[in-house]
C-alpha cells in the first residue's frame, strides 16, 4: 500500500498530499538551526525500511509537526549528528535547537507516539469544529489555573474528585436507591472501602458508609440519606471527602474535556490492580472467589448510574463479548486495559477529543518502552510487561498527594499544593466554598458528554466547584448532630408509641366497663 501511494503520479496526487520521498544531506543541514513555527522530525533509515513513511502517514492528521525521512546518508553526516544505528529519530525544535532522540525503541509505534506527545502537537481542526471552538471560547472566558503534573504518576486528587462527583453529583439523579441499583451501590462501596488506596480520611468515610449500608435493614434508601453521611452531618471524627473538583492528570485543555470520565476509568483501573495485589483484603466479603468482581461491579454501575446511555450500551457490548473469559485477577487487569485502548482507538479524532491530549494507545512508549514490540513489521504488546507496568502505575506507592485536600481540624481545611500546606479557616473561605450546583445539560448534550467516559472527557459537567457550605452543616440539638434519617426515625417512633398507648387505653377501658356490668349489676 505504501509503495502504491509513493508511486502515484504527480497529476493524480490530491492537494496537501505528503511527500514520502527521502531528502538528502544538504536539505537536512538546511533545516538545522533554522527557527520555524513547528517541529521537524527526520527519520534516518535503510533504503528497504518502511518506518519513516509509516510515521509520516501517522502524523498527517496532526499540526505543528513535519516529518521527513532520509536514507543512505554518508557516514560523516551520521557522525556529526551522533547517529550510530538506524532507524533513528532526529528532532528539530521550533527555536532551531536539535537533538537525537535516544530513549526510543526503533519502532514505528515508538516514533509516532513520541511525536504526537510533543507540546503543541495536536490534531488538525476541521472547518466544522472551528465554530464550536469559537463558541466554547466565548462560553468559557474564566479558566482554572493549569496544574502541572507528571505523566508517570497517579494523582490522589483525580481519584478523590471522581468520588466526590460520583457520590454528590451523579448519584443525585436518583432520588431513591432500590433493587438492583441499591445492590450495585452497596457492592461498589464494599469493594472501594476495602481497596481504595488514598488518604485515610477518605477510606474511613467509605468504611463508615459501607457499615451503614450493611446495617440498614431497608429495601429502599433515599439518596439524601446517603448525601448526609457523605457530607458528614453526624460530625464523625476523621472522615472527609473533598467537596470540590480538582483534576490534575485528568484536567483538560477546556472544562468540557476529560475530567470525571477520565477519573472513573482511573478509579476502576486502580481497583482492579489493588484487587490483584491485595486480594486477601476481599476475604469474608463474599467477593474473594470471583476474579471478575471489579469488572462486574463496573459493568453494573455504568448500566444503572452512568449518564450516557449510548456509552453504557457500548461498554455492555464489550462486556458481553469477552468478560466471561476472565479467569484470574491479573486477567481482569489486562481485560480492562485492552478495552480502554479499544475505546481510545474508536474515539481518536472525534470532535469531542481533547486536542491537547489526543487519544493514543496506552501506555505510550515513553512511559513503558518494554511494553511495545514489533513482529513482522506490525506493532504488538508485550502483555507481561504491560501487566508489570499497570501493577506499578496503579499501586499505592505511585500515588502523588499533590493538590489534595484533607481536613486538618474541626473548622479548618489543609489545602495541599506540593510540599506547601496552608491552613484555611472555613469562615474566611465560606464565600469561596459556596459554589453553584452542577449544571445539567439537555439530553442531547448529556449523551455527547457521557460518550466522553470512553474517551476521557466530561461534557456533562459544564462547571463543577464545591458543594454549598450549608450542606456540610447538621441539625444540632443539645450539641448533638442528627441526620435526616435520625429525625425521620424519631418521628416514626413517636407516632408509633402514641398509637400503641391509645390502643392500650381503649382496651383496658372496654375491659373495665364489661367487668362493672358483670359484677355490679343489681339483683332483681
Amino acid at each position: 500500500m505504501i509503495d502504491f501511494l509513493q508511486n502515484h503520479t504527480e497529476q493524480s496526487k490530491p492537494l496537501n498530499y505528503p511527500s514520502l520521498e527521502p531528502i538528502g544531506s544538504r536539505e537536512i543541514l538546511a533545516l538545522l538551526d533554522k527557527k520555524t513555527r513547528f517541529y521537524t522530525a527526520v527519520i534516518f533509515e535503510d533504503h528497504n525500511s518502511y518506518v519513516g513513511r509509516e510515521v509520516i502517514l501517522d502524523l498527517i492528521p496532526y499540526e505543528n509537526i513535519l516529518v521527513k525521512r532520509t536514507v543512505n546518508s554518508d557516514k560523516t553526516h551520521y557522525e556529526k549528528l551522533g547517529i550510530t544505528a538506524v532507524p533513528s529519530c532526529y528532532l528539530i525544535y521550533p527555536n532551531g535547537s536539535h537533538e537525537l532522540i535516544n530513549n526510543l525503541n526503533p519502532l514505528r509505534s515508538s516514533f509516532s507516539s513520541f511525536l504526537k506527545s510533543l507540546s503543541g502537537v495536536r490534531r488538525k481542526v476541521t472547518s466544522e469544529q472551528v465554530g464550536t471552538i469559537n463558541q466554547d471560547k466565548e462560553n468559557h472566558n474564566e479558566t482554572e489555573s493549569w496544574r502541572e503534573f507528571e505523566k508517570s504518576k497517579l494523582y490522589a486528587s483525580d481519584l478523590e474528585s471522581g468520588l466526590h462527583y460520583l457520590l454528590r453529583v451523579e448519584l443525585a439523579n436518583h432520588k431513591t436507591l432500590e433493587g438492583d441499583k441499591l445492590k450495585t451501590f452497596k457492592d461498589f462501596i464494599a469493594v472501594t472501602a476495602k481497596l481504595f488506596p488514598g488518604q485515610q480520611t477518605v477510606v474511613k468515610l467509605l468504611e463508615t458508609l459501607q457499615e451503614w449500608l450493611v446495617n440498614l435493614p431497608l429495601d429502599k434508601i433515599p439518596y439524601n440519606a446517603v448525601l448526609d453521611l457523605v457530607n458528614n452531618k453526624l460530625r464523625i471524627a476523621g472522615i472527609f471527602l473533598t467537596s470540590r473538583i480538582q483534576w490534575v492528570s485528568c484536567q483538560g485543555s477546556k472544562p468540557e474535556y476529560r475530567g470525571y470520565p477520565c477519573s472513573l476509568w482511573r478509579l476502576f483501573h486502580t481497583l482492579t490492580v489493588q484487587a490483584a495485589k491485595r486480594h486477601l483484603l476481599l476475604i469474608n466479603t463474599g467477593f474473594e472467589d470471583n476474579p471478575q468482581i471489579i469488572l462486574q461491579i463496573m459493568r453494573r454501575y455504568i448500566q444503572h448510574f452512568f449518564g450516557c446511555r449510548e456509552c453504557a450500551h457500548h461498554f455492555e457490548e464489550m462486556a458481553k463479548e469477552s468478560m466471561h473469559l476472565v479467569k484470574t485477577l491479573d486477567e481482569a487487569v489486562l481485560w480492562l486495559w485492552k478495552k480502554h485502548n479499544v475505546v481510545n482507538n474508536r474515539l481518536a479524532g472525534s470532535p469531542s477529543e481533547d486536542p491537547k491530549f489526543p487519544k493514543l494507545q496506552w501506555p505510550t512508549p515513553d512511559l513503558c518502552p518494554a511494553c511495545h514490540e514489533e513482529v513482522g513489521g506490525l506493532h504488538t504488546w508485550n502483555e507481561g510487561e504491560v501487566l508489570n507496568f499497570l501493577r506499578h502505575y496503579y499501586s499505592e506507592e505511585n500515588i502523588s498527594y499533590k493538590y489534595t485536600d484533607d481536613k486538618a481540624s474541626d473548622g479548618e481545611y489543609a489545602v495541599g499544593n506540593g510540599d506547601d500546606k496552608q491552613t484555611l479557616n472555613k469562615r474566611d473561605q465560606s464565600k469561596d466554598r459556596s459554589i453553584s450546583d452542577a449544571k445539567y445539560t439537555s439530553a442531547a448534550t448529556l449523551k455527547r458528554a457521557g460518550e466522553n467516559f470512553e474517551k476521557h472527557s466530561s461534557k456533562d459537567v459544564v462547571k463543577i466547584g464545591r458543594v454549598p457550605r450549608d450542606t456540610l452543616q447538621s441539625v444540632s440539638i443539645f450539641g448533638i448532630g442528627f441526620s435526616n434519617v435520625d429525625m425521620s426515625l424519631c418521628v416514626v417512633l413517636y407516632v408509633a408509641s402514641c398509637l400503641f398507648l391509645m390502643i392500650l387505653y381503649f382496651f383496658f377501658r372496654m375491659r373495665s366497663k364489661r367487668w362493672k356490668v358483670k359484677y355490679l349489676r343489681p339483683y332483681v
